[in-house]
């Protein structure tokens, strides 16, 4: 013991320096840290992210760092110290500059605990917020912020599909990410922001945690309204019975793609996944290929392969950008434009269509033109139901702004959605007759393989009567 206090005598009185002092608050930061973060080491890690980066990458980041400055303190005294005393001053409470070493490292720890776990709380909390990842942080990302508020995940916080659980996806999503955060910082980003296909987790570990795909989903029937740029504004239905299918059978879409024993991969040209030359398709063991038209290689070549998954056809599942027409129909559909309004589908896409600079000139002008039709064409009406014209305006400019971003540079149709084919290539893509290498069969383009028309763009489709979904 007396041995062991010679030795902590110099250590002591070299010690009392700013640099080893940070050095003691690092350290002692850390070990309160891990305290707090002690249980979720003891279960062998937390599910959340950013307790996950917490523990394996800022505490032991912190912690070495304090070890580091502690010895370079003292070193850094040693070297500027003049004349050294003759005996180093005793390792006791009756030394002045031992007290007032443990009473900063007292005070300090004291200070951590109480500071430490109110920060700790409520940054774990922020980060893991909504405002955090699409307003803090994110500014850039406002098309898919306002996107997502309007999207069926509303309610799904970004990191549950983003990151999901465990430190590993954090550190491959947020840490790899790191050029973006330079990228924002001195605007060196692409504008629109392409869609992040690349980097997005399977969606095995996401999508199909909350979408149990064995889940059989059956038939369903799906009604489309459309509306005609006539006076009357006149309503036309295409009523589909989509093959959902799923479950443990090969029926529908979801039995075909993600049926047990199913495993589909592809090979694309470019990064978006749209050009899709070739196909590899296997059911229990029976293995097929199909080659898009003008490709003559055996394999994929050198072009990336991937496993297809949820995604691929559900490109925007929480990020959807609509076309003028169908955005437009789907207000008038929801009453949220009035149908009453004479031409008002002719008019709406006019304003929806024009060219705006900013944003700002989208919201002055939109409206402006959408009432300034009716002020010249229909006074009376204008005159006698202004509420209803206004409130068509704003309607209108809401489709605007909620699929449309000047600043960004996202038009109509910057973001494919590929759900369906009508918009987009979508199904497309793969479904295009191309022939198999060992028989006759085809990747069909038969559309009542995902679905039966059971009505097209008929005013009055019987069988919506028949269903009594008819709202006569």
């Amino acid at each position: 013991m007396k041995a062991f206090r010679e030795w902590l005598r110099p250590v002591v009185y070299f010690g009392s320096n700013w640099i080893s002092l940070t050095g003691v608050v690092l350290v002692t930061t850390a070990a309160i840290l891990w305290i707090f973060l002690l249980p979720s080491f003891l279960r062998g890690g937390s599910g959340d992210p950013y307790i996950g980066i917490l523990q394996f990458m800022v505490l032991p980041g912190v912690f070495f760092a304090g070890l580091g400055l502690m010895p370079l303190g003292i070193w850094w005294k040693k070297r500027h110290t003049g004349q050294l005393p003759e005996v180093f001053p005793p390792v006791d409470f009756g030394n002045a500059r031992f007290r007032k070493l443990l009473t900063f490292v007292g005070v300090a720890t004291v200070l951590n605990v109480v500071i430490g776990a109110q920060l700790l709380y409520s940054a774990v909390n922020h980060m893991e917020t909504v405002s955090f990842c699409g307003e803090t942080c994110h500014t850039v990302m406002k098309p898919e912020f306002t996107a997502y508020q309007h999207s069926p995940h509303a309610r799904v916080a970004c990191v549950s599909c983003h990151i999901g659980p465990g430190a590993n996806w954090f550190v491959k999503s947020k840490i790899s990410g790191a050029w973006q955060v330079i990228s924002v910082t001195f605007k060196l980003y692409e504008t629109p922001i392409p869609t992040p296909v690349r980097d997005l987790r399977p969606a095995r570990e996401t999508c199909e945690v909350c979408h149990w795909p064995q889940k059989f989903g059956g038939n369903r029937i799906r009604v489309i309204s459309h509306y005609a740029e006539d006076e009357a504004n006149t309503e036309s239905k295409t009523v589909l019975l989509m093959r959902i299918g799923g479950g443990t059978g090969y029926e529908g879409i979801h039995g075909a793609h993600m049926g047990p024993g199913v495993e589909m991969r592809y090979a694309h040209k470019d990064y978006k996944r749209e050009d899709i030359p070739w196909v590899e398709y296997t059911r229990n063991a029976e293995r097929r290929v199909y080659k898009g038209e003008g490709y003559e290689a055996d394999g994929p070549g050198n072009l990336p392969v991937r496993v297809m998954d949820c995604i691929d056809c559900h490109t925007r599942p929480s990020h959807t950008f609509e076309l003028p027409a169908r955005a437009l129909d789907h207000a008038i559909s929801e009453g949220r434009i009035s149908r009453a309004l004479p031409f008002v589908r002719k008019v709406g896409m006019e304003a929806l269509q024009g060219e705006y600079a900013t944003t700002e000139e989208s919201e002055r002008e939109v409206p402006a033109k959408f009432i300034r039709y009716y002020e010249q064409n229909y006074p009376e009406i204008y005159r006698t139901r202004r509420a209803e014209v206004e409130r068509g305006a704003q309607e209108v400019l809401a489709v605007y702004s909620r699929n449309v971003f000047p600043e960004m540079k996202v038009t109509w149709g910057a973001y494919p959605n590929h759900i369906g084919h009508t918009d987009f290539a979508g199904c497309f893509r793969c479904h295009d007759e191309r022939e198999s290498n060992r028989d006759e069969r085809t990747i069909t383009m038969d559309c009542n393989t995902c679905h039966v028309m059971l009505a097209t763009e008929e005013e009055n489709p019987k069988v919506l009567a028949d269903l009594g979904l008819s709202p006569e």
